[in-house]
């Protein structure tokens, strides 16, 4: 469930002809709410979203069970908690823009989400850029724009 009320007309926030596909992943099922945000947000903006949940990675075999999807992608939201790694393996693996999410949900030593934005400030994976904590509208948001952007430059 996100954590927002949308309306949209008739036809509105359906999947632009050619714009690009936005993939949401979430490190673990407690990011889902932030995550489901930003795929919303995406949505409406015009883009088609694929949803990769639980993918962290403590099991890093169900990310690159996903492949085809991060490699199809033009932008990827990357919603992780705890240490906020998910955003670091993902940029390492792709040729698109990676949108970090930190969440504050998690145990331990995760201060609320500062550590996982900490991790996802200092990530030495190009091409990753960190939105604040729990934004999933803004990370949806900007991974909308980078998708359609790239969607019309291919025309």
């Amino acid at each position: 469930m996100a954590r927002c009320i949308t309306w949209l007309p008739p036809g509105a926030g359906e999947a632009a002809p050619g714009a690009g596909r936005v993939v949401v992943a979430t490190g673990g099922t407690t990011d889902i709410p932030v995550a489901e945000e930003a795929a919303i947000t995406a949505e409406i903006g015009g883009c088609a979203v694929d949803r990769l949940w639980d993918v962290g990675v403590a099991g890093i075999h169900r990310l690159l069970e996903q492949r085809k999807y991060l490699f199809a992608a033009s932008a990827i939201v990357a919603v992780a908690g705890m240490e906020g790694a998910l955003a670091s393996v993902i940029g390492g693996l792709v040729d698109c823009p990676v949108i970090a999410v930190p969440t504050s949900v998690g145990y331990g030593a995760a201060f609320g989400g500062l550590a996982p934005l900490l991790s996802m400030l200092n990530s030495c994976a190009p091409g990753v850029a960190v939105v604040n904590i729990d934004n999933g509208f803004g990370a949806g948001y900007l991974a909308s724009m980078i998708a359609r952007r790239g969607a019309t430059r291919k025309k």
